[in-house]
């Protein structure tokens, strides 16, 4: 099966936070679980640009090239003998109504178009969003040079999840993201301004008020994003799919 969409994921920066996992429990889709790092769990603000878009193959003129910003947790999902590692987003902001409103429908993620702007050079990336009549964003000042993450690091941790999950309606999306892996740079300064309990909520914002506990910086690459797959109904007590629907495995 083709992409859905192609494009090419460039300077990532990711921030994150460790929180309390009551917060994200309610939250993980049905057929998934949620996964964590070395005891703790994690979400991360990640900001980056999107260059050379494209949607079935076609170029979409003005919609090519723009920033995205999005908060993020992680889950993983066992199928048989491979555990498919993935992320599931809470908010996604772009500066193009259209792409917000196609995200939304083909893939059901909760996305916000805002005006944007962003700014790349050196050392430093900045992702701004302007709500509610004032500008607000991420900044991150990277240091060292780049590297592939270490086998078991919180690097590989955030950076290479290969699946995005959606709930709603009692059933999940699953859809892949097929890249390669991604060098990183270590965060030598990360801070994060924004009405956080306007865009996230009050749980998510006593968090986010805080420094992060890491952040780094990835290359990024040429990323491929297929359509998704409904995993089937789900029931509430089990957190698995109905036996005969598709995705009926036992996560």
């Amino acid at each position: 099966m083709p992409p859905f969409l192609t494009a090419e994921w460039r300077h990532l920066a990711m921030l994150n936070w460790e929180v309390d996992p009551g917060l994200l429990l309610p939250l993980v889709p049905p057929g998934t679980v949620l996964d964590v790092h070395a005891g703790r769990s994690l979400i991360s603000v990640v900001g980056f640009r999107f260059v050379n878009t494209r949607v079935r193959g076609h170029r979409i003129p003005f919609h090519t090239d723009f920033e995205e910003v999005n908060l993020r947790f992680y889950v993983r999902r066992q199928v048989d003998d491979e555990v498919r590692r993935g992320v599931v987003f809470l908010r996604e902001l772009v500066p193009l109504p259209a792409v917000a409103l196609t995200a939304r429908l083909v893939y059901g993620e909760r996305y916000r178009a805002l005006p944007m702007r962003s700014r790349i050079g050196g050392d430093e990336v900045e992702y701004c969003w302007r709500l509610r009549g004032r500008w607000q964003g991420l900044r991150l000042e990277a240091a060292g040079s780049a590297s592939l993450p270490e086998p078991g690091s919180e690097e590989e941790f955030v950076t290479e999840h290969y699946w995005g999950y959606a709930a709603g309606r009692g059933r999940t999306l699953e859809y892949r993201v097929e890249h390669p892996r991604w060098p990183v740079r270590r965060g030598a300064r990360a801070e994060l301004d924004t009405d956080a309990e306007r865009l996230y909520g009050p749980g998510f914002a006593a968090a986010l008020e805080r420094p992060p506990v890491s952040a780094f910086l990835a290359a990024g690459s040429q990323v491929s994003v297929y359509p998704g797959e409904r995993l089937g109904a789900f029931s509430p007590e089990r957190g698995r799919a109905t036996p005969g629907h598709p995705g009926s495995r036992r996560p």
